[in-house]
């Protein structure tokens, strides 16, 4: 482990000057360049995976797209193979993805200080006179800034590789669950959350792994109460009444996330989303989420200064 050595305080008593935030970054780049290194190391190996599966997908759907009349061999065989191919593969990588932000938290959050805890070198790390508070401060922002842009990074590729799914043969939408939080913004917020819910946990229970085990519980618990409860009330939706011109046509991107549907009489009432509300919701589930994200670096200073003797 490697530690940041101060020189002795000068005799007669003058304090000595407070040391500067470039030395802290220089340490926590020693302390944490296996984070700071193997997350977008690792982010990037996959995201060479999305781009050569990506060509393929693109292409196979460009061919099925181009071909006319849909009821043609040819065309059937080319929608049975983009189907039975090339959707598995798409599916299970959407769902796949969705475990990016909770094991960062999990691996390079829980760590962040636990780890110094666990093992008892906070003892001389955290009293080297850089202070407990503006060291907390320096790790947690450094390795924060470095995991949220290499996941957002990461969510933009994904999003491209998602767009041949938008199409009637996969029931796909910008609005749909699997899709609209590994978007670029909402992904880079989620990563932010579970990375400072994973510091916060570590520094809660002082051990690795129980912090990985509550990190892991947490997000999953807070992703599907967003999608279940408060997703849908970031704006009022619309309601329709009378025939509805989306329930009679190819799915697509742009088509919104219906709510509800009930009759009252001889009128049929649709309460839906349309998707140009997609950015609004993806820039308010990302603002509370930052919000939410900045209170737990905040809990965890404060838990630093008043539990780490």
């Amino acid at each position: 482990m490697s530690t940041l050595t101060l020189a002795p305080k000068p005799a007669g008593g003058t304090a000595s000057r407070p040391v500067p935030w470039r030395n802290m970054a220089w340490v926590t780049w020693r302390l944490h360049r296996a984070t700071l290194i193997s997350v977008p190391a690792v982010l990037g190996a996959i995201a060479i995976f999305l781009w050569i599966a990506g060509v393929r997908i693109h292409h196979d759907y460009s061919l099925l797209a181009a071909c006319h009349p849909l009821s043609a061999d040819r065309c059937q065989s080319l929608n049975s193979s983009f189907n039975h191919t090339d959707w598995p593969t798409g599916n299970t990588l959407d769902i796949l993805i969705h475990l990016v932000p909770p094991l960062i938290g999990a691996f390079a959050g829980c760590s962040l200080l636990a780890r110094e805890l666990e093992t008892g070198t906070y003892r001389y790390a955290w009293t080297q006179g850089f202070g407990r508070a503006r060291w907390t401060i320096a790790k947690l922002v450094i390795v924060a800034i470095t995991v949220t842009a290499a996941a957002a990074a990461f969510s933009e590729l994904f999003s491209w590789f998602l767009r041949p799914f938008f199409a009637p043969q996969e029931d796909l939408t910008l609005l749909s669950a699997t899709v609209f939080d590994v978007q670029p913004v909402a992904f880079a917020a989620w990563t932010l959350l579970a990375f400072t819910a994973g510091a916060l946990t570590g520094m809660f229970f002082r051990r690795v792994v129980p912090a990985m085990a509550v990190t892991l519980g947490v997000y999953i618990g807070l992703d599907v109460i967003t999608w279940v409860f408060l997703r849908q009330h970031y704006l009022p939706p619309v309601v329709t009444s009378g025939p509805v011109a989306f329930n009679s046509g190819a799915m697509s991107a742009n088509m919104p996330w219906v709510l509800s549907t009930w009759t009252s009489g001889r009128i049929t009432f649709t309460k839906y989303i349309p998707v140009s509300r997609f950015w609004p919701m993806q820039f308010i589930e990302a603002g509370w989420l930052l919000v939410l994200s900045i209170l737990l670096a905040a809990a965890t200073v404060w838990l630093v200064r008043r539990r780490a003797a």
